[in-house]
C-alpha cells in the first residue's frame, strides 16, 4: 500500500519502509490512555505532527532550533497551537515520570557520532528516556541498524554517514534492559540502497513482497519497537 501524503510529511524519507514502524505503533498502543507525549530529535517535527493529529499533548523537541525547524510543518496542518516546542538535549531530559509516550526516529546514531564512547552515550539516551516516562509509559522507537555486510560496505563507499554509530539488535536489547517489556522488530533490506525517494519506494516494494521474509533480522537496516517502563 503506497504511503499517504501525510505519512510522507511525518517520515520525510524512505517512507514506505519506515512507515512499517508507524503502523506497528498505531496498532499496538491504547491511545485512549495516552495524553502527554514527547518527540526527541524531531528535526522537522514529523512524529510530533503524527501525535498531534491524534489529539495528544505533544512537546516537539530537538537539541536546538526546535520551533524554527518544526513549526512550518505543523502550520501546514494548522496544529502549531496544539504543540509545544522545547530545545532538549536527549542526554539530559529535564523531566521525570512525566510522559505517557516518548517517540524518536533515527536519532541515537547521530548523537553518538560525536563521542569516542558512542555506545555508552547511546545507553545514556535510553536511560534518560526511561527516567522521563511515567511508570507504564511507552517508548516508541525506530533506529538505523548495522544491518548486513553489504549495507556496511556501501555506507563506507558511497555516503557521508560513516561516522553515524549504527546499532545492532543485541545492543538495542541491552539499551532497553531497564524496561519491563520490550518488543523488537526489524524491516528493510534493499530500500536503503535507493539514491532517490523514487528508487527507495521501488526497492521497498521488493522488501515488503519477499526480502523481509527471507532475510534474518540482523540484515535489516531499521530496528523498531515498543518498550514499556
Amino acid at each position: 500500500m503506497p504511503a499517504t501524503e501525510t505519512e510522507k510529511d511525518i517520515l520525510q524519507w524512505d517512507v514506505n519502509n519506515w512507515s512499517t514502524a508507524l503502523h506497528y505503533w498505531d496498532k499496538n498502543i491504547n491511545w485512549q490512555k495516552v495524553e502527554t507525549c514527547l518527540e526527541i530529535g524531531g528535526r522537522e517535527g514529523g512524529l510530533s505532527l503524527w501525535l498531534a493529529l491524534k489529539g495528544k499533548k505533544v512537546i516537539s523537541s530537538d537539541f536546538e532550533k526546535s520551533k524554527i525547524n518544526a513549526e512550518p510543518l505543523h502550520k501546514k496542518y494548522k496544529l502549531e497551537d496544539k504543540i509545544q516546542y522545547q530545545d532538549i538535549n536527549a542526554l539530559d531530559i529535564p523531566y521525570e515520570n512525566h510522559f505517557d509516550v516518548i517517540v524518536f526516529k533515527s536519532v541515537v546514531g547521530g548523537i553518538a557520532r560525536n563521542y569516542d564512547d558512542g555506545k555508552q552515550i547511546q545507553q545514556q539516551v535510553f536511560n534518560q528516556i526511561y527516567k522521563a516516562l511515567k511508570p507504564g509509559g511507552k517508548l516508541l522507537f525506530a533506529e538505523n541498524s548495522v544491518a548486513s555486510p553489504l549495507h556496511r560496505y556501501f555506507r563506507k563507499r558511497f555516503n557521508n554517514w560513516v561516522s553515524w554509530r549504527y546499532i545492532t539488535l543485541d545492543e538495542c536489547k541491552e539499551f532497553l534492559k531497564n524496561f519491563s517489556s520490550v518488543d523488537l522488530k526489524a524491516t528493510g533490506v534493499l530500500g536503503g540502497f535507493g539514491r532517490s525517494e523514487k528508487q527507495k519506494e521501488l526497492l521497498s516494494k521488493a522488501d515488503k513482497a519477499i526480502l523481509n521474509m527471507l532475510t534474518p533480522k540482523s540484515w535489516k537496516y531499521i530496528i523498531y519497537g515498543i518498550a514499556e517502563k
